[in-house]
């Protein structure tokens, strides 16, 4: 059975955070704590990075405390976003929360038991027998992990609805105490954001074939969190642009090949931009020719990197503006996250 989008949306929290005041910013707050600031400062304006959102407003990464205080923020940030890109993808689906059969939850920012869906329930209006499906830890890998998850489901499930979510708030892992380098980069590149996507065995105009996976042994300390007092703590090895330029490409050949498509043969390449230098590793490595993600750069430049949900940023524009549609070409989504790992996702636009 073939699996299809019906609905998807993608949404930001209200609070706007301009590239050059976080700059300032940082430089009043981390300038004085981290003797490697000046070194590393002018990588705001390198980025790729303009305007970021958080749940959070400007003051509090003045006062940012433990994680008491960061997780009660994202329960409520990441609960509203939740609700926004829920509502928002039904919308666009034409269905209704209680027709909602089967719940994916992406989420790897913040802790909550219950989870995001079912802090949502009551202002959503899901059934109380939905199948609820939280995943947690996939990172940046999370929102093409997610709807290779959601497909699954909905294909063994031919009559059901399945609505994934993906929430994250990176913004609260910012650190002030003792920053560390992957700290100062998370600030100069992190922002939150959410999205759904609708899918079911219905036939609409884009449809989601088998995905695929990678994860490479002994890679575990290149990306993920580190647990303190203070909350999560971000772990961002400076390998990781070198190793999409020497890993990248075998990787998807693998891939393309378990999923039955060519990389020549692709519609377009729709990717994770965690980075510009990663956006760059991406373009050398697949063979794709300088300027080639332009969506991509521009999702970066616009909202910075949110992790899971800012592939389906992408996606979305890319769908908005055509590519690949009626060609039989297959679009190619795919993300790098902890573990190392990488996920796949075809989809074919009528």
């Amino acid at each position: 059975m073939s699996v299809y989008i019906h609905g998807l949306s993608t949404c930001v929290p209200p609070h706007a955070l301009p590239q050059d005041e976080v700059r300032d910013r940082a430089h009043e707050i981390l300038g004085p704590r981290f003797k490697g600031f000046d070194r590393l400062a002018p990588v705001f304006d390198t980025s790729g990075v303009r305007m970021r959102y958080s749940v959070a407003p400007f003051d509090w990464f003045e006062q940012a405390g433990g994680w008491t205080d960061r997780n009660s923020r994202y329960m409520d940030g990441a609960t509203d976003l939740y609700v926004e890109a829920a509502t928002k993808a039904l919308a666009d689906a034409g269905w209704t929360a209680g027709e909602i059969d089967i719940l994916v939850t992406v989420s790897s920012t913040g802790i909550a038991t219950p989870t995001l869906e079912a802090q949502a329930k009551g202002r959503m209006g899901f059934r109380d027998d939905c199948l609820r499906v939280p995943l947690f830890g996939l990172g940046c890998a999370g929102g093409i992990s997610g709807l290779n998850v959601s497909r699954e489901l909905a294909q063994a499930n031919p009559s059901a609805k399945v609505l994934l979510v993906i929430v994250e708030t990176c913004t609260l892992s910012f650190r002030k105490a003792r920053p560390k380098k992957a700290d100062i980069i998370a600030t100069i590149l992190f922002g939150d954001g959410a999205a759904a996507v609708a899918l079911s065995g219905s036939e609409s105009g884009v449809r989601v074939d088998r995905g695929a996976s990678r994860t490479w042994d002994d890679t575990l300390p290149i990306m993920g969190w580190e647990v303190d007092e203070d909350g999560l703590a971000v772990v961002f090895d400076r390998s990781i642009p070198d190793f999409v330029n020497a890993e990248m490409r075998a990787a998807t050949d693998a891939a393309c090949a378990q999923m039955n498509v060519s990389r020549e043969t692709l519609g377009r390449v729709v990717s994770h931009p965690g980075g510009a230098k990663v956006v760059e590793a991406l373009e050398a490595s697949l063979e794709l020719g300088e300027g080639t993600l332009d969506i991509e750069r521009d999702v970066l430049r616009d909202y910075g990197n949110m992790s899971a949900p800012t592939v389906i940023f992408v996606l979305e524009k890319v769908l908005a503006r055509g590519d690949a549609k009626g060609s039989g070409k297959p679009l190619l989504a795919s993300a790098l996250g902890p573990g190392f790992s990488a996920a796949f996702t075809p989809f074919y636009v009528d």
